[in-house]
């Protein structure tokens, strides 16, 4: 290789300039071009040294270019990727929406399940039955309640002013009424919640229409889960699309647990609720105990909010009212913190009670009212994610992924 390069070298360079074995090179080449029928100097090195010749000849043409087809190539990528951030920054409401539909097909999916599992009914008459039955639920429970819950929120908002009156009575409080109209005025106007409600829906039908956009796409979801599922693998490499369809697969049954779950938690504590107040005595229990079951969805912010004008209420009866009311939720969330949801989600994910509310503050923060009302879920996502692709895959550490093995059975 060196004798080639050194040849090709002399061969190139002007006679005045030749190295010092350039005399011995040149006298050897008309022999051995004579030998090859070659005249040309550079033809007869060919001749000679093809391989070497070849491989000097493509390193000089290769070298200059490539710093630059590189710098280029990590330039426009680098572009991308930015490009791509912005995108799903500005459609991140959009795209929570989205997991909002993916949420109601994974409970169509599990219900639609309980029922072939029970009965001899095929994957899409299971779900055909799944799909009544929410309805069924839905309007039944509108239907015969939604009545007495509208008299009970009438009588609440009748109520309200003179609640407040003799709150401010008991605490010494002037006028008391003007000062919460005024100080609701105030948060209602510097609060980011609102701003972002009036972001994304700036109506009743903003918010009828988001919902009726999620059920629809949840049904769709539901369908063809493999279509979809299939669609986003695709978009991975061939290499690691194995391990993405297992963590989708994990995060998957994950979601499944945690929202069975979580509704069973939400309807055992608002009937807790309401049987609670109900036997306290306090006006509009129905409506109060719908409220904690609703909310309880959002831990740890929802089961303040929703005994806030329970005590509220009490508060206006008396002290002592006020005291066992503001008792019955704390037991109630006692009794859900350490025996329903053990009970419920022992197969599900234990997400950290600190992580929880760091995502809840986290995800308001960044995405507003749906980020506070998806921020569970988005964290069981993450968790699932972070212990299946970095700690057991990567790090190979002996860690359980919360889903797999329910993901696992049903496959």
């Amino acid at each position: 290789m060196r004798g080639a390069a050194a040849a090709v070298a002399s061969a190139n360079l002007p006679l005045g300039k030749q190295e010092p074995n350039g005399d011995r090179v040149r006298r050897q080449l008309p022999s051995r071009a004579a030998k090859h029928g070659v005249r040309s100097p550079r033809r007869a090195l060919f001749r000679i040294f093809p391989g070497e010749f070849k491989a000097v000849t493509e390193e000089r043409q290769t070298l200059p270019t490539e710093a630059p087809r590189s710098s280029i190539h990590l330039l426009l990528i680098g572009t991308a990727i930015v490009i791509g951030c912005l995108l799903l920054w500005q459609l991140s409401n959009l795209l929570l929406l989205i997991f909002g539909a993916v949420l109601f097909a994974v409970l169509l999916r599990a219900l639609s399940g309980l029922i072939e599992e029970k009965t001899p009914l095929g994957d899409k008459g299971a779900l055909a039955v799944a799909g009544l039955v929410v309805l069924l639920l839905v309007g039944g429970f509108a239907f015969l309640l939604g009545n007495q819950v509208q008299a009970q929120i009438e009588d609440l908002a009748g109520r309200l002013p003179g609640l407040i009156d003799r709150i401010g009575d008991r605490l010494g409080v002037e006028n008391a009424q003007s000062w919460v109209m005024n100080k609701v005025r105030d948060v209602i106007a510097d609060s980011s919640i609102v701003a972002d409600l009036a972001g994304y829906s700036s109506s009743l039908a903003g918010i009828l229409g988001n919902t009726l956009l999620v059920l629809t796409a949840g049904v769709y979801l539901a369908i063809s889960p493999a279509l979809y599922r299939n669609g986003v693998l695709k978009l991975f490499p061939a290499k690691p699309r194995e391990q993405a369809s297992e963590t989708v697969s994990a995060v998957g049954g994950a979601l499944k647990l945690w929202l069975v779950g979580q509704l069973a938690a939400m309807v055992l504590v608002g009937f807790l609720t309401g049987l609670g107040l109900w036997l306290l005595g306090i006006p509009s229990a129905l409506t109060l105990g719908l409220a904690a079951g609703l909310l309880e969805f959002v831990p740890f912010i929802g089961p303040i909010l929703s005994a806030a004008p329970a005590i509220a209420i009490g508060l206006a009866e008396g002290p002592s009212t006020a005291m066992w009311v503001a008792g019955l939720y704390i037991a109630i969330q006692q009794v859900e913190g350490n025996l329903i949801t053990p009970l419920i989600q022992k197969r599900a994910v234990d997400l950290p009670p600190a992580l929880t509310i760091f995502a809840i503050v986290a995800f308001g923060i960044l995405f507003g009212t749906l980020g506070v009302l998806f921020a569970t879920p988005l964290c069981v996502v993450l968790f699932v994610v972070v212990k299946k692709v970095w700690l057991r895959d990567t790090l190979h550490e002996d860690t359980d992924v919360p889903g797999q093995e329910d993901a696992e059975q049903a496959t």
